[in-house]
């Protein structure tokens, strides 16, 4: 059996960036769901909240996380809009290990060319003023709309995000997940299937953790080697892909987090400040991925930071 723990940490971090953030007593508001995208057998969809006729507002896109294995579009956090003077879209995308990464980074280009060309009728926006955010792998895909989409965002948001996919801390047997009950292959393999997916259920961690106790999550999620072919890694890494042209960017990380590195946002500063790119890098002492085991209140003057900082550039 797979230790509780486990399944707390996946749930906090890999997958947490997906659940329903709504204030006690305040009822989540519906979305208008659209397919974006049919490829695979899939219908990708979006989720757009906040749309209004007779007003026309910025865009806030959130990427959920889940070590692009897990997840959905369902439940984006709601401190991306407080004030609800944006219209926030939560996007899906087709799921690795059945999908690689080159398809799903395609589908994330196509939710952005989707909202360019169908928002501004559909739902009365101005992508223009596009925000990007998410967290973990979100946090990863949202590094990478920072040079792979057209127009540039306006902004992003990373939260417990990274750069690099190919350091040792994805392709080498991780300590930390080691500490776990060991998941045979025939398990890992069980959890997942053969054909595409867009939601993916926690059971699906069963896939992660066996990636990330034998260093195969890059192998897995986009079918190369990163020891024989580095190289080919290279346009899927954020970090190697920055330029002055690159939008201004908010990097949060905790120092104690257990399943990114907090050395991933600190090179991700480190670069950004090279090309001399307006960015924030909030570094969070203590914190656990996607800030597990912060105060509530901490964590409000963090969304706040990031808020202020980032809405400032979109003019």
């Amino acid at each position: 059996m797979i230790r509780h723990d486990f399944l707390r940490s996946l749930a906090v971090g890999a997958a947490s960036f997906l659940a329903p953030r709504w204030m006690t007593g305040d009822e989540p508001p519906q979305p208008r769901t659209f397919t974006y995208k049919t490829a695979g057998g899939c219908d990708i969809k979006l989720d757009a909240y906040g749309s209004d006729p007779n007003v026309r507002k910025p865009v806030i896109v959130n990427i959920h996380g889940g070590a692009l294995i897990i997840g959905s579009r369902k439940g984006p956090m709601k401190w991306l809009n407080p004030q609800n003077d944006h219209v926030l879209i939560s996007i899906d995308y087709r799921l690795a290990p059945e999908t690689k990464l080159p398809a799903i980074v395609e589908d994330v280009q196509d939710a952005f060319r989707w909202i360019h060309k169908q928002g501004p009728h559909l739902l009365n926006i101005d992508p223009s003023k596009t925000i990007v955010a998410g967290g973990s792998a979100g946090g990863y895909l949202t590094l990478m709309t920072g040079f792979c989409v057209k127009p540039l965002p306006k902004a992003l948001i990373s939260l417990s995000g990274y750069g690099d996919i190919v350091g040792p801390w994805y392709s080498r047997p991780d300590a930390y997940y080691l500490q776990q009950t060991r998941v045979s292959k025939a398990e890992a393999d069980a959890s997942v299937g053969t054909t595409c997916v867009s939601e993916g259920p926690g059971s699906r961690g069963k896939f992660y953790l066996y990636c990330r106790q034998n260093g195969i999550w890059p192998l897995e999620v986009t079918g190369h080697h990163p020891d024989t072919e580095p190289k080919w890694f290279d346009p899927y890494c954020p970090v190697k892909n920055i330029t002055a042209k690159y939008p201004p960017t908010v990097l949060i990380h905790g120092t104690a987090d257990t399943d990114v590195p907090y050395e991933e946002s600190d090179a991700m500063d480190k670069a950004l400040a090279h090309f001399k790119v307006p960015h924030k890098f909030i570094s969070v002492p203590g914190g656990g991925h996607v800030l597990s085991g912060v105060a509530a209140d901490a964590r409000a003057k963090i969304y706040d930071e990031t808020l202020a900082f980032v809405k400032n550039q979109v003019v």
